[in-house]
């Protein structure tokens, strides 16, 4: 069906797209715009069926959706986009280099994987369909969002969480199970990050509970820069912001233009 993507664009240069994740929306990468938009055309849309893009079918493949984005690329005339995705908005973006290879500039998994989900995972996808169906939107985000937060920072962070809550707020009932089962059914893409031949970068949170760390460590070797934030859950964007915009900025400085922050960077978490 036609589709009509909302998205904030800001700056001039080559274009740099962050993608949030499941419950998420383009609001979610504000501080990321200030820091990258004197440097690139920064692009932040919503995913169809959350925030301001509308999603009414009951079914959607990531294939479907790197389709759309694609067609949205090419709309807006995007050449080499660097595209960084936060979690489900990582599997869209392994799903775009599947799809468009090299017309990708770059590539970023923000807490996210290319594996598909292990059985377990995949109990915890039709457990949230179950739950949704039955009690609907609001009553699981609110208990989904802080969950994605490490739970002995979480009085730390009331604020962040607060925030991403009304976010996740806005999110349709037919997006919020359409996605659901498209990442449940998603296939491993190990093979297309192996492959993919434009600049890749992996961001990782210690203490994700919603990405193992173990998995995360297994892409280190097929990406060209990797980091590990300590003690740090599946939004480090919020927990971690002011190091996170540094190691993004890090891995676009030395892979995809002249450097921008100069600082060198490790796995320890030093940069």
């Amino acid at each position: 069906m036609p589709m009509e993507i909302a998205y904030n664009d800001l700056g001039n240069g080559q274009p740099l797209i962050f993608l949030h994740g499941f419950c998420e929306s383009k609001e979610m990468w504000k501080a990321f715009e200030e820091a990258f938009s004197p440097f690139y055309r920064v692009l932040c849309p919503d995913l169809p069926g959350f925030g301001e893009s509308r999603w009414y079918e009951e079914e959607v493949s990531l294939e479907q959706v790197a389709v759309m984005f694609e067609e949205w690329m090419e709309e807006l005339n995007l050449e080499k986009p660097i595209l960084i995705g936060h979690s489900l908005g990582g599997y869209v973006g392994l799903a775009l280099a599947e799809l468009m290879g090299e017309r990708l500039g770059g590539l970023g998994l923000f807490h996210s994987t290319a594996f598909a989900d292990d059985e377990e995972k995949r109990g915890v996808r039709n457990r949230t369909l179950t739950f949704v169906e039955k009690h609907g939107v609001e009553k699981f985000v609110t208990s989904f969002v802080p969950s994605l937060f490490p739970d002995y920072r979480r009085e730390e962070l009331q604020d962040k969480i607060d925030y991403v809550l009304r976010l996740a707020l806005k999110t349709s009932y037919p997006g919020l199970m359409a996605y659901t089962k498209a990442m449940r059914d998603r296939k491993e893409r190990l093979e297309v990050l192996k492959s993919f031949r434009s600049p890749k970068m992996m961001i990782a949170g210690q203490v994700d509970a919603a990405i193992k760390l173990e998995d995360s460590r297994k892409h280190e070797a097929f990406v060209d820069f990797y980091f590990e934030l300590p003690e740090t859950g599946h939004m480090g964007m919020f927990e971690r912001e002011e190091k996170t915009i540094e190691v993004v900025g890090k891995f676009l400085g030395r892979y995809c233009r002249p450097s921008i922050i100069s600082t060198e960077a490790n796995r320890s978490g030093e940069i």
